[in-house]
C-alpha cells in the first residue's frame, strides 16, 4: 500500500452478520463492518481488518484516492464517503464506500493545504494567517480527482483574503458550492493585523505619596497607629 495505491481487503457479511449485536461481535474479532453502495448496483455488507484500515487512515491521502477493495476475490473501485469513530479510542468502527464508475462524476471533500505562509510579507509584519476551511467540497470524474487543493499565501498581505473562486483548480474540477444556485463565495483564508496585548499603565502613574505606608514598606510607624491600638 502506498499514498498513490490503496488495497483492502474485505470479505460479505451475510444477513445474520448484519445489525448492532452482530457489529459488536465483528469489533471484538478486530473486524470494522463496513458497506459499499451505489453504482447502479446493489449495497455490498462488507468487513475489513481493523489493522489493515487503521495502516491505511494513517493517510490524508486515503480521503481524496480511488481506492481498490477486494471483496472475495472482487475488485471494487470506491471513495471512501462517511467513517464513524470510537468517541474516546478513536478507531474506526464503521466505514462507508460508494463506488465509483468510470466517466460519472462523484462529489469529494478532498484537503486544502496552504503553502508559502512563511514568506508572506503579511506574515514578515507579525501579521496572523487566518485559515477558516480545512477541506473542499469538489466534483469531478474519478479521474481528474486531485488529492489536495493547494492555495499560495507567499504573497498575503494584512488585510488580505482568498475566496473560493480564488483557488487554482486542476482541469475538469469544480467547486460545488459555486456551482449551487445560492452559492456562497466565502472566504477561505486571511491575514489579519497583529494581536496587541493592552497593558494596564495605571500602576505606572500611581505616585508614591498615594500609597498607604503599609504598601510602601511593610510598616506602620507607631504614632500613626495609635488610633487603631
Amino acid at each position: 500500500m502506498s499514498i498513490n495505491h490503496f488495497e483492502l481487503n474485505a470479505v460479505n457479511r451475510s444477513a445474520e452478520q448484519q445489525g448492532k449485536g452482530a457489529s459488536r461481535r465483528l469489533r471484538k474479532q478486530n473486524l470494522v463492518p463496513a458497506i459499499i453502495y451505489g453504482g447502479n448496483e446493489e449495497p455490498t455488507s462488507i468487513s475489513i481488518k481493523i489493522n489493515e484500515l487503521v495502516k491505511a487512515l494513517e493517510f490524508e491521502a486515503f480521503f481524496s484516492h480511488i481506492l481498490t477493495i477486494t471483496v472475495d476475490g472482487v475488485e471494487h473501485q470506491a471513495v471512501i464517503k462517511d467513517l464513524q469513530r470510537h468517541p474516546a479510542k478513536g478507531f474506526p468502527m464503521h466505514a462507508d464506500f460508494q463506488r465509483v464508475v468510470k466517466g460519472q462524476k462523484i462529489h469529494m471533500n478532498v484537503p486544502v493545504h496552504f503553502v508559502g505562509r512563511e514568506d508572506a510579507p503579511g506574515t514578515a509584519a507579525a501579521g496572523v494567517l487566518s485559515t477558516l476551511v480545512s477541506d473542499i467540497e469538489i466534483i469531478c470524474i474519478p479521474s481528474q480527482l486531485p488529492e489536495y487543493l493547494e492555495v499560495d499565501v507567499s504573497g498575503m498581505e494584512i488585510g488580505d483574503l482568498f475566496r473560493l473562486s480564488d483557488i487554482t483548480l486542476p482541469e475538469g474540477v469544480v467547486i460545488h458550492e459555486l456551482e449551487l444556485e445560492d452559492g456562497h463565495d466565502r472566504t477561505i483564508v486571511n491575514m489579519q493585523p497583529p494581536t496587541v496585548e493592552e497593558v494596564d499603565e495605571v500602576a505606572d502613574d500611581v505616585d508614591a505619596d498615594e500609597v498607604p505606608a503599609t504598601e510602601q514598606n511593610g510598616e506602620v510607624d507607631a504614632e500613626d497607629n495609635k488610633d487603631g491600638e
